[in-house]
C-alpha cells in the first residue's frame, strides 16, 4: 500500500474542521484565546487632540520668530482640560496627556522656554502641530482592530482594554483526551524493570496542548490489551473530547493493539501510515464528533507528530486564521545524503547569523528514540521525498522548533 503523502495527510486532519462554539471571557481570562468575531472600537483615541510633551500650548504665529515672549493665562494637566480659549500673545502650561485647548495649534517643549513669572519666553520657534497628537491618531470608533481568528497576545488585551471592551467573544477552548499505551512504560520516578523505559512522551504532548490553548484531559497509560485501549477510547469519548490522541501501539506488531481497538469501537479511519520520517504509522480518524490522531511511541516521532499535526488541528477547532508553522530558508551546516520516499524532518542545530539566513546543522543520529538531541534541536531541516544528496552551504528550508 503506497504512503500517504506528508502534504495530504496535513490536508486530511484539517479539512471540514469547524471551529469550537463562541464564549465571552472577561480580558484577564483572554489571553491567548483565539477571537470568534471582529472586535470595533468602542471610542475613538485620544478622544481629543492631546500634548505629547510637557510644555506650553502656543499659537505657532505667535512664537514663529525668536525669542518670543507670551503671558501665561492658565495651566492644563492630563484630565483637567482648559475651559477656555487661548488667545493671541499668550500661552497655557501644559503636562504630557493634556487637551490641547482651542485656539493652540502647538506644544513648545519646557526645555525650549524661559519662565519668569507670568511670562514665558520661548527660545525655539514653534511649529505648527509639532508635539500634538491628533484626535483618533490611535484609532477611532468603529475601526476594526481586531479580527476574528486573532490569537490574543499581551499587547492585543491592552489594546482591548484602550477600546473599552472588559469582555471579548472568543472561542471554547479544544479538550484534548491523551492516552498512551505500553506494558513497557514506566512513570518517571520509577524503576524500570528489565525491558522497561520510563514514559516521557506525555509530558512534552501535554505541553504542547496546552501551549496551543486546548484544556488537557490525561487518561495515563494503559496496557497493551484490546479491552484496556478500547476502555480508554471510550473514556476519552464519553468525557466530551473534541480529540483523542494516542501514543504507542500504531505499528504492525501482535501488541500493537490501537489500531484494532480503534476499529472495534467504530472510529472512522481516514488514513494509516504516512510518508514521513519520523513518523510512518501515525493515523487520523474520527469517532462521531470526535477527531483521533494515533502517534508514533518512539519520543521522537510521537513529538514531531504532535508538532506537524496536533498543533494545527487544535488550531483550526480554535478558529485561529494560520494553522501552520511556516517554512524558513536556512543554509546546511553539513552534507546530506540522497532521501528516500519518505518526506524527513531532521532534528537540527541553528547557528542565527547577521548577515543571512541560519545555518541549520542535522544532527549525525536521527533515530526517533534519542530524545537529548531533539532537546537540543532548535529546528527541523525539512526535505522533500527523492531530495538529491545537498552539501553543507546549499540552502534549505526548515521548521523552528517552540522555544
Amino acid at each position: 500500500m503506497a504512503l500517504m503523502p506528508v502534504a495530504d495527510a496535513l490536508a486530511a486532519v484539517v479539512s471540514g474542521v469547524e471551529p469550537l462554539p463562541e464564549e465571552t471571557v472577561t480580558l484577564d481570562d483572554a489571553y491567548h484565546r483565539v477571537l470568534a468575531r471582529d472586535v470595533v472600537a468602542l471610542r475613538t483615541q485620544p478622544p481629543a487632540a492631546m500634548s505629547a510633551m510637557d510644555g506650553y500650548a502656543v499659537r505657532a504665529a505667535d512664537a514663529a520668530s525668536v525669542p518670543a515672549r507670551l503671558t501665561v493665562t492658565g495651566e492644563i494637566a492630563a484630565g483637567r482640560p482648559f475651559a477656555g480659549r487661548l488667545g493671541p500673545g499668550e500661552a497655557l502650561r501644559i503636562f504630557t496627556g493634556g487637551v490641547v485647548p482651542d485656539g493652540a495649534d502647538a506644544i513648545v517643549i519646557q526645555e525650549d522656554t524661559a519662565r519668569d513669572g507670568d511670562t514665558v519666553t520661548v527660545q525655539e520657534a514653534a511649529v505648527a502641530g509639532r508635539h500634538i497628537r491628533p484626535a483618533g491618531v490611535d484609532f477611532r470608533e468603529g475601526d476594526v482592530l481586531l479580527r476574528a481568528g486573532t490569537r490574543l497576545t499581551d499587547r492585543a488585551l491592552s489594546l482591548a482594554a484602550s477600546m473599552n471592551h472588559t469582555a471579548l467573544p472568543v472561542r471554547r477552548r479544544p479538550k484534548v483526551a491523551l492516552v498512551a499505551t505500553g506494558d513497557e512504560l514506566v512513570m518517571p520516578g520509577g524503576q524500570p524493570g528489565p525491558g522497561q523505559i520510563v514514559y516521557s512522551n506525555g509530558y512534552a504532548l501535554r505541553a504542547l496542548v496546552r501551549a496551543e490553548g486546548a484544556d488537557v484531559l490525561d487518561l495515563g497509560v494503559v496496557g497493551d490489551t484490546m479491552e484496556a485501549t478500547r476502555a480508554a477510547i471510550r473514556q476519552a469519548r464519553d468525557s466530551g473530547a473534541d480529540v483523542l490522541v494516542t501514543t504507542g501501539g500504531a505499528s504492525v506488531g501482535d501488541h500493537d493493539v490501537v489500531k484494532r481497538a480503534l476499529d472495534a469501537e467504530g472510529v472512522d479511519i481516514a488514513f494509516w501510515k504516512i510518508a514521513l520520517r519520523p513518523g510512518k504509522p501515525m493515523m487520523h480518524g474520527r469517532l462521531g464528533g470526535m477527531r483521533l490522531l494515533g502517534l508514533p511511541g518512539n519520543p521522537v516521532s510521537s513529538y514531531v507528530c504532535g508538532f506537524l499535526f496536533v498543533a494545527p488541528l487544535l488550531r483550526a477547532l480554535a478558529g485561529r486564521s494560520e494553522l501552520h508553522t511556516p517554512l524558513e530558508p536556512a543554509v546546511l551546516g553539513s552534507d546530506l545524503p540522497a532521501n528516500d520516499q519518505r518526506q524527513d524532518y531532521l532534528r537540527a542545530r541553528l547557528e542565527l547569523r547577521a548577515d543571512g539566513p541560519p545555518v541549520a546543522t542535522a544532527v549525525r543520529q536521527q533515530d526517533s528514540s534519542l530524545l537529548g538531541h531533539l532537546a537540543a534541536a532548535g529546528a527541523l531541516i525539512v526535505r522533500p521525498p527523492f531530495a538529491q544528496a545537498a552539501p553543507a552551504g546549499s540552502a534549505c528550508v526548515i521548521l523552528k522548533l517552540p522555544l
